[in-house]
């Protein structure tokens, strides 16, 4: 059963991950609410921000969690008060940030042990975000499937213990243009 569809109490969401890599979006994104213009005049998030909506029928509460290094190092410092109550935890990895790969898994490797000595078996959702269409078509993404796949993918498979409920996403703020007859 996914959670998603219980409606009796709201779901907590945790959205993580290195800053720029596109938390906000994301939950701009889960708002429904959103067009490309939307996404303009986005800024860093600093410290912790909490909005509550309803996304197909279900009430969500999401906690956007700045990804900067100071506050990245105080969540997991206290984490327990983030993590009290918390049905889904969505991490997300700049995928075009290939410099800073090492650092996300790092942050995610925490996370996890963390999660682990507090006996909290969170649903986890990797979100492999910046995905954009045209990706490919650049040259220094050209062999982006195979860096993914190895150099993220691979590694996050070791870093998630199996008594974790956890799955990948390619995500992306954009559309592909698409056409099709009446």
């Amino acid at each position: 059963m996914n959670d998603f569809t219980n409606h009796s109490k709201p779901k907590k969401i945790l959205i993580m991950g290195l800053d720029n890599s596109g938390k906000t979006s994301i939950l701009l994104s889960l708002r429904e609410n959103a067009n490309l213009l939307s996404y303009i005049s986005l800024k860093p998030t600093k410290g912790l921000v909490v909005e509550e909506f309803d996304s197909d029928e279900q009430k969500l509460v999401c906690w956007d969690l700045g990804g900067q290094a100071q506050y990245r190092k105080g969540y997991l410092k206290d984490f327990s008060k983030y993590a009290k109550q918390t049905t889904k935890i969505l991490y997300v990895i700049d995928v075009q940030d290939k410099k800073r790969y090492g650092v996300a898994l790092e942050y995610l490797q925490d996370l996890i042990n963390f999660l682990q000595k507090d006996e909290q078996f969170i649903e986890i959702s990797v979100f492999l975000h910046k995905y954009d269409p045209n990706l490919i078509k650049k040259e220094e993404f050209k062999d982006i499937y195979q860096i993914v796949n190895s150099e993220l993918v691979d590694k996050i498979k070791t870093i998630i213990p199996d008594n974790f409920n956890y799955s990948f996403f390619k995500t992306t703020i954009y559309t592909i243009f698409e056409k099709s007859l009446f």
